[in-house]
């Protein structure tokens, strides 16, 4: 393990937030932000989280005010690895963690050894604002055909999209591998210039569909626009056809593969113990969203907002179209979520069923609890850095990812239990 770089302490946030800068673009939610030093951390593998009771009123719902009380945070926190600007991670069934980095590398780290190996075969990425290599994904019968799942940008003429490729995880003697057989299974359409608002994050569920968000790259009217899969939410087996019972099968074309629309930027998807699919987005100036994603729904950006655009204008809220599904949570100040897991282990009893969110700007780990088809911000934890992914381990701890600057390292942490 990696000596710590700093002491990581778990308190209640006191609703101070990052929140974004009026004067800055709409893509400044998910850049790297300045943070203040922490302490240097004792010559020890783990800090533990102090044991301190407060309680904050958060904006974590649009029907009002709620009050989300921290009753000590009962972690410890190792560092475990560094990347060069994480992304994703997802452990393979021997315990071994497979890791993303934006600049196009697919990491393999043995957490036994510490070493970290390369997986070759990786398609050429644009790495370029938020856009480069992003998730990884195994299938749900990875055991038997060691297919993997990875998104990520690719160019065009000009222009940039994400995509969707599958291949068969080869792994050799040396602590690496290659993919193999690698084919291109989706796309993001139409292409478009900027590098902001990928969105490109994978799930399975128990069918066994393949699930996609397709965020609006920053234009606004795509979201609502049905001859493109652009703000939407994506709904395919597992090499990329379009399966039954898709809402939208009979408009044809890309609309055939899509679940709901009117989305922002999703970053986070999970789906709950009853197989409900959960997904968080980044609003824009303000106005962050938890959401149940339903058949067919629209969630109506960038018609209606629970933010503002960032050069002050309103966008009407969500109230004022009821037509539109209304967030779940809305944050403002808003917290900048990326990764989502939600939990099911048996290290932390007292967390099984609640969804586990990363903040960028907020540099947080969010508690969520779910009560049927409602949800509520239930605590938060002050985690001194930016959280870009969250990940169940196989024995039930938390993985987290930083989110390194770019060309900078992120850390590998692992929350358990504290003594």
């Amino acid at each position: 393990m990696v000596p710590f770089k700093h002491s990581l302490i778990f308190l209640a946030t006191l609703g101070l937030l990052t929140a974004c800068d009026s004067s800055s673009s709409p893509v400044n939610q998910d850049q790297p932000s300045a943070s203040t030093a922490a302490a240097p951390a004792p010559a020890e593998t783990s800090s533990t989280a102090a044991n301190t009771n407060s309680t904050e009123t958060v904006a974590a719902s649009d029907q009002g005010q709620v009050e989300a009380t921290n009753y000590g945070t009962p972690f410890a926190v190792a560092e475990v690895a560094q990347f060069d600007s994480p992304w994703a991670m997802t452990f393979l069934p021997d315990g071994r963690l497979l890791v993303t980095e934006m600049a196009g590398n697919l990491r393999l780290h043995d957490l036994g050894s510490g070493e970290t190996g390369n997986i070759g075969g990786v398609p050429e990425v644009v790495y370029a604002g938020q856009g480069g290599l992003g998730d990884v994904l195994l299938h749900p019968q990875f055991a038997e055909n060691q297919q993997i799942y990875i998104s990520y940008v690719e160019a065009g003429d000009d222009v940039s999209g994400a995509a969707v490729a599958r291949a068969r995880l080869v792994l050799n003697d040396s602590g690496g591998g290659q993919l193999e057989d690698l084919e291109v299974i989706w796309r993001q359409v139409p292409k478009v210039s900027g590098d902001g608002h990928f969105g490109h994050r994978l799930a399975f569920d128990d069918e066994g569909m393949l699930w996609i968000s397709s965020s609006e790259r920053q234009k606004f009217d795509p979201a609502q626009d049905m001859s493109g899969n652009l703000g939407k939410m994506i709904r395919l087996n597992d090499d990329g056809s379009v399966p039954e019972g898709n809402p939208f099968t009979d408009q044809g074309g890309v609309a055939a593969q899509v679940w709901s629309l009117g989305h922002r930027n999703i970053l986070g998807l999970a789906f709950d113990a009853e197989g409900r699919l959960w997904a968080h987005e980044m609003g824009p100036k303000g106005g962050d969203e938890l959401n149940l994603i339903e058949k067919g729904s629209n969630y109506g950006y960038p018609i209606v907002s629970n933010g503002m655009h960032y050069d002050g204008e309103p966008i009407p809220d969500h109230d004022t179209r009821p037509e539109f599904n209304a967030p779940d949570v809305s944050w403002t100040p808003v917290i900048s979520p990326a990764g989502f897991i939600i939990y099911d282990g048996e290290l932390f009893p007292e967390w099984q069923g609640s969804g586990f969110i990363g903040g960028l700007s907020s540099q947080s780990l969010v508690r969520v609890e779910f009560d049927g088809n409602s949800a509520r911000e239930a605590e938060r934890f002050d985690m001194q850095q930016r959280v870009r992914e969250v990940e169940q381990g196989p024995d039930g701890a938390i993985w987290l990812l930083e989110d390194g600057k770019r060309g900078s390292d992120g850390t590998l942490l692992k929350l358990t239990p504290s003594e």
